[in-house]
Formats: C-alpha cells, structure tokens, sequence
C-alpha cells in the first residue's frame, strides 16, 4: 500500500540502495583487498539505516493521509541520524565481532590442513553455527529499533532492547519473517541487485507496519516530525 501511494519517493531510496551496492561490488572487484571491503561495508553499515528510516518516515506520512515528499522524508530521518549512527555502530561492532570469530575459526582449520569430509563437515558446521547466532543476534537488535527510533521519543539503547523483547516474545512470526528477507537478500544477489530497487522499499514499508502490529509503544512520547505545512 506504501508504495502505490509513494512509488517515486519508495523507489527513489531503492534505487540509491541498488547503486552502492553495485558501488562496492566494483570497487571490492577493481582494487579488493580485505581492509577495502570492511571499509566499503561499514560506509554501507553507516548509510542503510538512515535511508531505513526515510522509508519508515513514507509509511508515517500515508498512514496519517499526509502529503509525502522526498524532501520531508530526508527531514524526518535528519532528526534521527544521531540515533541512527549509534545503531550503525552497534552493528558495524557485531560485525567486526563477526568478522573475527570467522578468523578464530580459521586458526583451528587452516589451508594446510586435510580437506576430508569429516574435516570439511566440522569446519562448515562450526562456521554456519556461529553465523547463525551472529545472524540471530543482528536480526534480533534491528528488527523494530530503527521503526521505533522513528516513532517515539527514545534513545537507540532503549529501542534496541525493545526490538530484541518483541522477537523473543514472537519466535515462530520472527523466523518466519527472517526468512522472508532472507529470501529477498537472495532474489536480489540473483538478479544482480537489480531486485533490490523494489524488494528492499517493500521490506522497509512491511518493516514499519510489522513494528506497529507488534510493540505497543504508547508508553513513549510521539517523535516530531516534519510539520504537513512545510513539506
């Protein structure tokens, strides 16, 4: 419904995900090297949650029947980017934790050891188990923070331990809707990111709807936004 209401200003942020997406591919391909691609991922880390939060800004504005503009939408996450910078390094920490616990795992299966199965089996067991915990523990904090930080008046600690309350409390709808964007990740890796202009604006828009079907957060003051007359 968000983006049939919105479709310039949804796709517009769909596309600008597109383009460093492809940005990162070729840089990383050109001139690859470990430190280029961390540096790269963390601008990515930095930027994401903010265009995150011009699509939650959308969501508000049609839900309200308030016009909608790309220029108030940018205003609406402008208000946030503090917040939303500490949440970019809260996930830029779990991944470089992440980043390590791979290299740990390394040291224990080295290239000069023995590629037999049962040597293969441990090594990519061990590695998807910490993956999946590291995967759990950033779907967890950024499920329903990022929405919230849009919504309401809190700091990014608070709704991070909100977001991580909700999905423990709903397991089976969280694993099902994990798996949902897992799919959508993968769909847009298939069409070379070209899927990501339409998918990653509809996971934004159900992101923000899933957050006001799950957290009362009447608790809170309502977060000023971008007054109707000015946009």
């Amino acid at each position: 419904h968000d983006l049939r209401c919105a479709p310039r200003q949804s796709l517009s942020y769909g596309l600008i995900m597109v383009a460093m997406s492809y940005l990162i591919t070729f840089f990383t391909w050109k001139w690859g090297n470990l430190g280029l691609y961390l540096g790269l991922v963390s601008g990515f880390v930095f930027v994401g949650p903010w265009l995150a939060l011009t699509l939650y800004s959308i969501s508000i504005h049609v839900e309200r029947n308030e016009p909608v503009s790309l220029l108030r939408s940018l205003n609406d996450a402008r208000r946030q980017l503090g917040n939303a910078m500490v949440f970019a390094v809260v996930l830029t920490v779990v991944f470089l934790l992440w980043a390590r616990s791979a290299t740990v795992i390394h040291v224990f299966f080295p290239e000069s050891a023995s590629y037999e199965l049962k040597d293969m089996a441990w090594f990519l067991g061990v590695g998807s188990a910490v993956g999946a915990v590291f995967c759990a523990i950033v779907f967890s904090v950024s499920a329903f923070s990022l929405p919230m930080l849009m919504d309401r008046q809190v700091d990014t600690i608070t709704a991070v331990i909100t977001s991580i309350n909700a999905v423990l409390r709903n397991k089976p709808a969280m694993l099902v809707w994990a798996m949902v964007i897992g799919a959508c990740v993968l769909v847009g890796f298939l069409t070379a990111y070209l899927a990501f202009a339409v998918l990653l604006p509809l996971l934004g828009h159900a992101t923000w709807h899933a957050y006001r079907d799950t957290i009362d957060a009447s608790v809170w003051p309502v977060a000023p936004l971008e007054d109707s007359d000015n946009g």
